[in-house]
């Protein structure tokens, strides 16, 4: 059985008191970073390989590094917290149990990128982690960790906590400036990037929860011990999100390139008398992997090269009870809700998408069908206004993939081959 875990983020979370500001520490991360100079705490998050950790994998230190300086105009970092990708729970228990690791990392992101202001974007439904929060941040700065002349330091940095209303699109990132600015959350044209031209058109860095929090222990403990983890490119620690038909579902921090099986053993394995059929590396929007693929390094690099991305580490497990058709049409569905109408290949494909799908899954389609849904999804890849429409694509591809018979079962028995009503095994047809 594998023990490579490295509990850093999650090593309190099982302490009553975990999420106060006495249980977490003096910040000394942020006391060290802002008696530095600031281009060598960007400098540090550089030679650390930390890369972001909210889907995309662009490293951090070379984003925050891509701020014009001297240019007269305010800086803000805005962190990401509208955690909504179907399967992804890492950010919500990570602000639960430990937020100030989060404001810590937001102290010194804010004085690296010489930004005076700092707000969290946190998806409105999870009201219980914006109190957490609130009250996070009212510990800070009643210390006098936020506000004026932070630490002595002469720097200064105000945070907001803002509440977003639950849309999905607005996990994108110049959505979610749109949303914060007040307006109707929908992607921006690019360039010009957040960098050049963020939140009120000034220079902005947009990070994930995960991202940010990593930063105190990489300022911490330094560059290397960080970079020591993790694989040549894709450095450090993670959260292993995972969830679905496994004994022992939940939150597993280890090393970048673990593999599904080691993270099968440590959580007890399938659910008793079942066994793995497919799963997801990163989330609904990252294509789906087999049984064939457990021993596929869970890095950026090792899960692109098979075909799918590592996303955001949220590893939902499916055995082989479960119907494939059924599943990628409730993706589907939710895709089609959230799609925020702006681009017509997303807006109509993810419906024509869902309406087709339905027809499958109720065995009324026919082979021809597998056509043209994988048609529809070719002309919605790339050619979407933003990652929505592309991540919408990933299951139908790859379902029709490595399961296209099972695709067919549905219209030769009329109906799901699942279905208690027509059988519970395929054999018995």
């Amino acid at each position: 059985m594998s023990t490579t875990l490295t509990p850093i983020l999650t090593a309190n979370w099982d302490q009553p008191d975990s999420f106060t500001i006495d249980a977490y520490g003096e910040y000394a991360a942020a006391r060290k970073a802002l008696g530095m100079d600031p281009d060598a705490v960007i400098q540090a998050v550089k030679d650390s390989g930390l890369r972001g950790r909210g889907g995309a994998g662009f490293p951090t230190g070379m984003k925050w590094g891509f701020i014009p300086q001297g240019d007269g105009k305010p800086h803000y970092l805005v962190v990401n917290a509208d955690e909504s990708e179907p399967g992804t729970c890492k950010d919500i228990p990570l602000m639960m149990a430990n937020p100030h690791a989060l404001v810590e990392g937001i102290i010194i992101t804010s004085y690296a990128i010489r930004a005076n202001h700092a707000f969290v974007y946190v998806r409105g439904e999870v009201l219980h982690v914006i109190r957490r929060l609130h009250a996070a941040v009212r510990e800070a700065y009643a210390k006098g960790y936020l506000g004026k002349d932070v630490f002595d330091s002469g720097f200064d940095l105000e945070l907001v906590v803002h509440s977003g209303a639950g849309a999905y699109i607005c996990g994108e990132e110049t959505a979610l400036l749109d949303s914060l600015e007040g307006f109707r959350g929908q992607p921006r044209l690019k360039p010009p990037f957040p960098a050049v031209a963020g939140l009120y058109a000034s220079p902005t860095v947009v990070n994930n929860v995960e991202s940010i929090a990593s930063v105190p222990s990489i300022i911490g403990k330094g560059a290397d011990w960080f970079a020591g983890m993790g694989t040549e490119k894709s450095k450090g620690f993670g959260i292993f999100s995972l969830s679905g038909h496994v004994t022992r579902p939940g939150q597993y921090e280890a090393p970048l390139g673990i593999t599904l099986r080691e993270l099968l053993d440590m959580a007890g394995g399938i659910r008793a008398g079942h066994q793995i059929k497919f799963w997801t590396p990163g989330g609904s929007s990252t294509p789906i992997f087999t049984d064939e693929h457990l021993d596929v390094p869970l890095d950026f690099e090792a899960v692109g090269a098979k075909g799918s991305m590592l996303g955001t580490r949220a590893l939902q497990i499916f055995d082989e009870t479960t119907c494939v058709v059924r599943t990628v049409l409730r993706w589907t569905e939710f895709y089609a809700h959230e799609s925020c109408g702006k681009c017509t290949p997303c807006r109509e494909g993810t419906y024509w998408l869902k309406q087709v799908l339905k027809r499958l899954e109720a065995g009324q389609g026919t082979e021809e069908d597998l056509s043209t849904i994988t048609d529809i999804a070719d002309n919605i890849l790339g050619r979407s206004f933003c990652a929505l429409g592309d991540g919408a694509t990933s299951p139908i591809h790859s379902s029709v993939k490595y399961f296209r018979e099972e695709y067919l079962k549905h219209f030769e028995i009329g109906g799901c081959p699942f279905d208690p009503k027509k059988s519970t095994l395929w054999g018995e047809q």
